[in-house]
């Protein structure tokens, strides 16, 4: 079975470990290293063979089109991470549909591609939003990739389904959560940090766990999470810190391996095998 292998493209300093010691207003003043870090990882998809999907903020793409093209050159999906990773229950309806529409424009224009997925910033998408799906579909998207289906201190929607499902009736809209591990009543989840703080072997019970399912696994990190030199935030909270900043030299060897076990492949094309009832 193959399972979706995807890329959540963002500056290190646009992450919600850092969003309330780090303004928007000062990004622009900060040693960027998401081109740096992008194409680290595409070396590595090329080195392991694999294609994946890279959700990529529209701020990134008006930096860096140069970026964008190199992805789609390297025959990968570009998709939609929304604009400024900006989470979506701290926006309101329109100002959801205005960012995901900014950015589509911009990644289409740099990628020259049509962008039809879409991955909320740190899968904000829950039960607060519940005209964020519709408007994804009234948008034309394909698929979403953003929800969390456990609960966890920044977000989570514990009562969504575990695997994909059509989030609004007689839409064609697919939302495709990411893959949780599951043992007993409890979910875990397995990608980004997850994979890097924990053992690899959780990450891989849950790829199997769900092939036993019949079900394809969303596997996600960010390019930053291969990035040592990095510079380092001590205005943080500690929380904050060690999550951001462990284990990022053991993420390209765990990486390699976890691509090694494993058939790996765009999401709109496991999206497109996939049957969802409507």
């Amino acid at each position: 079975m193959r399972h979706a292998l995807s890329v959540d493209i963002e500056e290190w300093f646009q992450v919600g470990a850092f969003e309330r010691v780090i303004a928007p207003a000062d990004w622009d003043r900060l040693e960027s290293r998401v081109e740096y870090n992008t194409d680290a990882v595409l070396a590595l998809f090329a080195e392991s063979g694999v294609k994946a999907t890279f959700f990529t903020l529209g701020w990134v793409a008006e930096r860096h089109p140069a970026l964008i093209r190199r992805i789609v050159a390297g025959g990968h999906e570009l998709a939609s991470h929304g604009w400024a990773h900006t989470r979506v229950f701290t926006m309101t309806a329109d100002q959801f549909r205005a960012d995901i529409v900014r950015a589509r424009k911009t990644l289409e224009d740099a990628g020259g591609v049509a962008i039809t997925g879409y991955r909320a910033p740190s899968f904000s998408i829950d039960k607060r939003t519940p005209w964020a799906h519709p408007i994804l579909a009234e948008e034309g998207y394909a698929y979403s990739s953003s929800v969390a289906p456990l609960r966890h201190d920044h977000y989570g929607w514990p009562e969504a389904p575990r695997y994909a499902f059509r989030p609004v009736a007689d839409a064609g809209l697919v939302e495709v959560p990411v893959t949780v591990a599951e043992f007993g009543q409890r979910r875990m989840a397995t990608g980004g940090g997850f994979f890097r703080l924990f053992p690899a072997a959780l990450t891989n019970h849950a790829v199997r766990q769900v092939s036993a399912d019949g079900q394809p696994a969303v596997f996600y990190f960010h390019p930053w999470e291969i990035d040592t030199g990095q510079p380092r935030v001590a205005a943080a909270p500690l929380k904050s810190r060690l999550r951001h900043y462990s284990r990022l030299g053991a993420m390209a060897g765990k990486l390699r391996g976890l691509i090694r076990a494993h058939r790996w492949d765009r999401m709109d094309r496991i999206v497109a095998d996939l049957t969802v009832p409507a």
